[in-house]
């Protein structure tokens, strides 16, 4: 179930703000949102929801377990447990395939064996189930001792399937007690429909014309065409992944959570290292708390401080799937911030123009990898990008889908910078903008729900993941 699908948004959503108004209590409150959130992943992963229950009950029990003792060695035992359950359910759900269809490739044995299907989201609270029980482990965070309110944590509907990655400690107080305004409600639903529009009245478009150009042969496909579909890709991840993002902490906030931000204006970055500060701050910061500081992150040297980088960066693209296309993204990209961090680029007196036309690029090319069903894929329509493969400039391809899409990409273009933050705060008075604001919100909402009652184009990127 997404979103931004009827089902969700006039039956699953109204159905759950009421039962949860009904509900008094903040046990029952909880009890009522576990209950609806395994509902919400059953309905499209059915009984790979016991997949998520083991999740659970593994990080429940071996978290109590680590408050039991104050044996150095046992806690050691207890937390390397924990890592390798979550690990070998994540690895095989996700890698299984990969690694089978690789080993035939170099053994020459058969391709023809049982896919393991992928459960939804299983990245995503896999992560934050291990960093529950690592936080319990440093200390950092107090052991629950009711198992619900464990499984509230890891299962809650928003940020399960496709993050934002939630620290325990972030809600842990207000799973306990909390109580919802008329303002978080306000709030909630306001940031919940700015990520609603974001989704499919920019990302959706973006996405048909980006999967036009790419389903084209790459030797067909004109310069202009493949910077086309290029760009339209880089706003189609952006607009679709911070959408669900917003739509999650919109709906955290509806019901009394406050989730920390997931993107901050990424497009504007102008090193790579930026970017990766801006993009996905949930997983950054995770991968930085979890792997980088315990490997010794910058305290051991530089070359131990490059070791630690090549290997987050590797597990980076690993994380994102099961390709080659990724792996190599995640190396590439670790790459380049090993570079920039070696030659102190940050800190030069590089023109913004160009450290922000270098950034925009290096991104840009790398969304290709990424995009792309396997490797020579992503070099075919590199080389279309660049008049390698001795295409056209432009074609009517290209004139077809400029002429479709220029509106959508202008809009994309000026609300991934903050140039209507900038308006509203600066130039526009505080009543004035208030008064504005239910008015674009109710505006963005209608035409939203009219693009999803007609169309049937709505996939979420992040989901694969």
């Amino acid at each position: 179930m997404v979103f931004s699908s009827q089902i969700f948004l006039f039956f699953f959503l109204p159905v759950t703000l009421i039962g949860y108004v009904l509900c008094r209590q903040t046990q029952l409150k909880n009890l009522w949102l576990l209950l609806v959130s395994i509902l919400f992943y059953a309905y499209g992963a059915h009984l790979v929801v016991l997949v998520l229950a083991f999740s659970v009950i593994v990080n429940y029990v071996i978290a109590l377990l680590l408050t039991k003792t104050d044996n150095v060695l046992k806690r050691k035992l207890l937390m390397t447990l924990d890592v390798l359950l979550n690990l070998s359910y994540l690895f095989y759900f996700k890698y299984y395939n990969f690694f089978r269809i690789n080993l035939s490739a170099l053994t020459g044995s058969s391709t023809d064996f049982e896919r393991v299907a992928l459960p939804i989201g299983i990245s995503f609270f896999t992560f934050q189930a291990l960093s529950y029980c690592i936080d319990v482990y440093r200390d950092k965070s107090l052991v629950q001792k009711n198992i619900f309110n464990v499984a509230l944590y890891i299962t809650f509907f928003p940020q399960l399937i496709a993050g934002p990655i939630v620290r325990f400690s972030t809600i842990s107080k207000e799973i306990g007690c909390r109580s919802v305004s008329a303002r978080d409600l306000s709030e909630g639903a306001s940031r919940f429909v700015y990520g609603l529009g974001k989704k499919v009245l920019i990302a959706n478009l973006m996405g048909i014309m980006v999967d036009s150009i790419y389903a084209m042969d790459s030797s067909q496909i004109s310069v202009g065409a493949a910077w086309l579909a290029s760009i339209g890709y880089s706003l189609q991840i952006f607009f679709d992944f911070s959408g669900y993002s917003d739509m999650a902490i919109g709906l955290g906030r509806m019901f009394g959570f406050h989730f920390l931000e997931n993107f901050n204006f990424p497009y504007i970055s102008r090193t790579v290292s930026e970017f990766w500060r801006r993009w996905h701050i949930s997983l950054s910061s995770w991968f930085r708390d979890y792997v980088y500081i315990p490997l010794g992150g910058n305290r051991r040297g530089l070359k131990r401080q490059i070791f630690n980088l090549a290997v987050v960066w590797l597990c980076t693209g690993i994380w994102h799937g099961a390709n080659w296309t990724f792996i190599l993204w995640g190396v590439i990209y670790g790459i380049l911030i090993i570079l920039e961090k070696l030659t102190g680029f940050e800190k030069m007196k590089v023109p913004a123009l160009i450290s922000h036309v270098y950034t925009l690029l290096v991104v840009n090319i790398l969304w290709v990898l990424f995009r792309a069903d396997d490797l020579g894929s992503a070099a075919a329509m590199i080389k279309a990008m660049f008049g390698l493969a001795g295409n056209p400039l432009w074609d009517s391809t290209a004139s077809f889908y400029l002429a479709e899409n220029w509106t959508t990409m202008l809009l994309g273009v000026i609300v991934s910078v903050p140039l209507l933050k900038y308006f509203t705060e600066k130039l526009i008075p505080e009543k004035a903008a208030d008064a504005i604001r239910p008015f674009a919100i109710a505006v963005i909402l209608l035409v939203s729900v009219s693009f999803i009652v007609k169309g049937s184009y709505n996939p979420f990127i992040y989901f694969n993941f």
